[in-house]
């Protein structure tokens, strides 16, 4: 633990030290797990034999944002933009679940071991002490080293606490050296107590899913999820697919696992708003995402303009990773763009409705803002540089009496 100490920056150090000056105080949580697994964790989470406002008096910064179940966010004297934040939690022991995701009471206690014992899995049971030994009363380490996850104590009465600990052992199933298994008891456990999560709400859901979906062992994870029930009860009445060959981007990777839902995007984006309360903007990419499952990856350089001026370029980027994931060939496309040389004129439309309407003597109204969307889309095709040009389309369109309602505008595909 001495090298892994090393990492602690000095503020960290401050904290602790200013905690041990009152009381007791051990490092926790995902901090020592990954310590102990030989990688590094940013986050350092602190448990402490003071109370809340024992705290609060050690560092008047203090957040009381869960101060009735002994969680205090600890920030030091110097307020600065992006200032680091501890979660500092009194030792405590629970007694009866009632809601299934919050203790109906809290006891708080002095004693490090029975805080360990009402914690959720073997690998999350471990602490660091002022001394800089490990306390590791259920093998976590021995569990970390063979990658099995189990939970501490009775599997079913752990979940049972807490629905919220089924998607938190999915989302441990992930490490970076490789795909831990569920202890048989656990796994079991999961299955049969999978209606835990409803009782849990949606956005803490949404978030456990998010970060699932970073994970880099996704496909075996999704296919477990799947196989125990756990999938249908956290996205319902969605079609899932584990078939996609999932990346690093976690609204990729849930617009794939949704890509055989037979719904179009806007209800799916609908779907996935009430299922994991996502936000405005990944919801939007989801169901553009979906909607283009089959769209061409034609490199006729109109299509590729469009395509750039069409699309914010984040867009670009997850729609080619869309593609890949669903098993598509993108290399010819992903070629003819890095290749494709900027517009001339740039994205924006050359011709405004003051100059068409002394060209058309059209009046303000939808033909005339369809004419003037139909210019700008055949300008990017074209990459017209000026105005002259585009106005000279006018010669090739039937633009006085055909519908307008059908003309193109400046889109993809």
């Amino acid at each position: 633990m001495e090298r892994a100490l090393g990492h602690l920056s000095e503020a960290d150090c401050q904290v602790l030290a200013r905690l041990r000056s009152a009381g007791e105080a051990w490092i926790v949580g995902g901090w020592v797990r990954e310590a102990v697994a030989g990688d590094r964790a940013d986050e350092l989470d602190i448990a402490t034999s003071l109370h809340p406002a024992e705290v609060k008096e050690l560092f008047p910064r203090s957040l009381m944002v869960g101060e009735k179940y002994g969680t205090v966010i600890v920030r030091l004297d110097e307020g600065s933009a992006g200032e680091p934040i501890w979660e500092v939690t009194t030792l405590r022991s629970e007694g009866n679940y009632g809601d299934g995701r919050r203790p109906d009471e809290v006891e708080f206690g002095n004693n490090i071991e029975d805080d360990l014992a009402r914690r959720d899995f073997t690998i999350n049971a471990m602490a660091i002490d002022a001394e800089g030994s490990l306390i590791d009363p259920y093998s976590g380490v021995a569990d970390l080293q063979v990658g099995i996850l189990r939970s501490v104590g009775d599997p079913s009465e752990r979940l049972g606490e807490d629905g919220l600990r089924i998607m938190r052992a999915f989302r441990f199933l992930d490490s970076e050296s490789g795909t831990r298994h569920m202890d048989p008891g656990l796994r079991a456990a999961v299955s049969e107590n999978s209606e835990m999560l409803d009782m849990v709400s949606r956005e803490r859901i949404g978030a456990e899913m998010e970060r699932i979906l970073s994970g880099r062992s996704l496909r075996d994870i999704l296919s477990q999820m799947s196989g125990d029930g756990v999938l249908e009860r956290v996205l319902p009445g969605i079609g899932t697919t584990t078939e996609p060959a999932f990346g690093g981007n976690c609204i990729v990777n849930l617009a794939l696992l949704c890509s055989a839902e037979a719904d179009d995007g806007g209800a799916l984006a609908e779907k996935l708003r009430a299922s994991l309360v996502l936000a405005k903007e990944p919801l939007r990419a989801i169901s553009f995402l979906h909607d283009r499952r089959g769209a061409s990856l034609s490199v006729e350089i109109g299509s590729l303009r469009r395509f750039r001026a069409a699309l914010p370029e984040t867009w670009q980027e997850l729609f080619i990773s869309y593609s890949e994931g669903l098993g598509r060939d993108v290399g010819e496309f992903r070629g003819a763009l890095a290749s494709l040389e900027s517009l001339k004129a740039g994205n924006g439309p050359l011709v405004d409705g003051k100059m068409l309407m002394e060209a058309t003597g059209l009046g303000p109204g939808p033909r005339m803002g369809r004419l003037k969307g139909r210019l700008h889309r055949m300008q990017v095709e074209r990459d017209l540089s000026s105005s002259d040009d585009v106005l000279s389309l006018l010669e090739e369109l039937d633009w006085v009496d055909s519908e307008h309602e059908e003309w193109p505008a400046l889109s993809w595909p």
